[in-house]
């Protein structure tokens, strides 16, 4: 299952971990997803909800847009 934003398509970066003596080692940022119920929309001609994952970014964005109450 990737860790990726079904809305913005968002995924995990990769960049270095670096320590007090500069060594540099790979680690990965990872995304703040959430696992959200989402109520369809009447314009798309159903009822119920989706499950989908998104970032809180996008969360955020869709609340600001109005899709969400």
């Amino acid at each position: 299952m990737a860790r990726r934003c079904e809305v913005t398509g968002r995924k995990p970066q990769v960049g270095y971990k670096v320590s007090h003596s500069n060594r540099h080692t790979k680690r990965r940022f990872d995304i703040n997803l959430q696992h959200k119920r989402l109520p369809l929309l009447p314009e798309m001609g159903g009822e119920g909800f989706v499950r989908v994952k998104l970032t809180t970014r996008a969360l955020k964005t869709l609340y600001r847009k109005g899709y969400l109450a």
